[in-house]
């Protein structure tokens, strides 16, 4: 069964950083894609930044050049660094993964989400 656990959440003021990670398990296969995706108060999830099973990374222009994506070697730990945080990027974030192994960020269409980790930027 797979299982996606966020952490690291909190409250930064704006400018500062933040730094999220997702555990990883519950299955063998993975030749997948993985992704961050984030849902605001009264507006859609979004989907913030993918990386697919080759390392291929592709974000929201909202976060271009403010977030990364990156994943440990066996592809057990998720990350995503935020720097240089805005009010703006309050919300839940979520971990995502797609079985499919190519997925972008206009592409990536998740099988299993994690429960979310709050993230509060204050101006």
């Amino acid at each position: 069964q797979v299982q996606l656990v966020e952490s690291g959440g909190g409250s930064v003021q704006a400018g500062g950083s933040l730094r999220l990670s997702c555990a990883a398990s519950g299955y063998s296969d993975r030749s997948v894609s993985m992704g961050w995706f984030r849902q605001a108060p009264g507006n859609e999830r979004e989907g913030v930044a993918v990386i697919d099973t080759d390392g291929v990374t592709s974000y929201a222009d909202s976060v271009k050049g403010r977030f990364t994506i990156s994943q440990d070697n066996a592809k057990n730990t998720l990350n995503l660094q935020m720097n240089s945080l805005k009010p703006e990027d309050t919300a839940i974030y979520y971990c995502a993964l797609d079985w499919w192994s190519r997925a972008r960020i206009a592409t990536i269409t998740p099988d299993y989400w994690g429960q979310g980790t709050q993230v509060t930027v204050s101006s």
